[in-house]
């Protein structure tokens, strides 16, 4: 899977599974664009881990779910590497309650975050994907956008959304030689998951068919072969990474 001098922009990269992302794709040869909305100081430290590995690296603070922001990120990342050859769609947030007690805000909050962002940040690489021929973007759905789950309706709207807008925009620019898929993580080991009690994380695991929680690195893998010249011929898909829990 070699990306060498590819240019990717990956967002929400400032920590957890977007950053594991970014180092991976520089680790196959690509130049990254790391996107975080408010802490410039830990996206800076791993655009400083990228140029450890020789790989040129920018930092880009914004909003995904302004227009105007992404307009910005995407201008900046191709007037500095005269070019986009990668996008990943990986800024999301939670505000899970009971439908009942969810307010307006925690809706639209989630749907802007999670949704819009793909629809802006997907629009604005077009404009360079389009004249190069040649693309990748690769968005982070979730098994939750496919099953559903109890507390979560926002959050699964958001999902599900994006697995629509990516069946969708692929048939649009397969022409082009772009690709367009998704990535459905199940549970991942983050911060998140590990403030969850054993006996619960231990419930988890009876759903997943291999018996454990994924790590971070298994999605980016994912990433990179979607990213990749091997994959040049899957497009519209949807990649479950979830231990095989989805089909149970």
């Amino acid at each position: 899977m070699d990306l060498t001098n590819k240019v990717a922009i990956v967002t929400g990269s400032g920590r957890g599974i977007g950053k594991t992302i970014a180092l991976k794709l520089a680790g196959a040869g690509a130049n990254i664009v790391i996107n975080d909305i408010g802490d410039p100081a830990s996206a800076e430290s791993v655009a400083e881990e990228i140029r450890a590995m020789k790989r040129e690296s920018l930092v880009a603070l914004g909003d995904v779910s302004s227009s105007a922001d992404v307009t910005k990120l995407v201008e900046t990342a191709a007037a500095t590497f005269g070019k986009v050859d990668i996008l990943v769609n990986n800024a999301g947030i939670t505000r899970d309650r009971l439908l009942i007690r969810m307010t307006d805000e925690d809706w639209d909050k989630v749907i802007a975050i999670n949704l819009r962002s793909v629809f802006l940040c997907t629009r604005a690489v077009l404009k360079y994907m389009t004249r190069q021929r040649w693309g990748r973007i690769i968005s982070m759905a979730s098994v939750v956008g496919i099953a559903g789950n109890a507390g979560q309706a926002n959050y699964a709207a958001s999902k599900a959304g994006i697995i629509g807008f990516t069946k969708s925009i692929a048939k649009e620019v397969g022409s082009r030689g772009i690709t367009v898929n998704a990535i459905a993580p199940g549970f991942i080991e983050t911060q998140m998951t590990q403030s969850l009690d054993e006996a619960w994380k231990e419930e988890i695991r009876k759903r997943i068919p291999l018996g454990f929680l994924g790590a971070p690195q298994d999605v980016a893998e994912a990433v990179a072969f979607l990213a990749s010249e091997e994959a040049r011929y899957i497009t519209g898909h949807v990649l479950n990474v979830d231990g095989g829990m989805t089909g149970l």
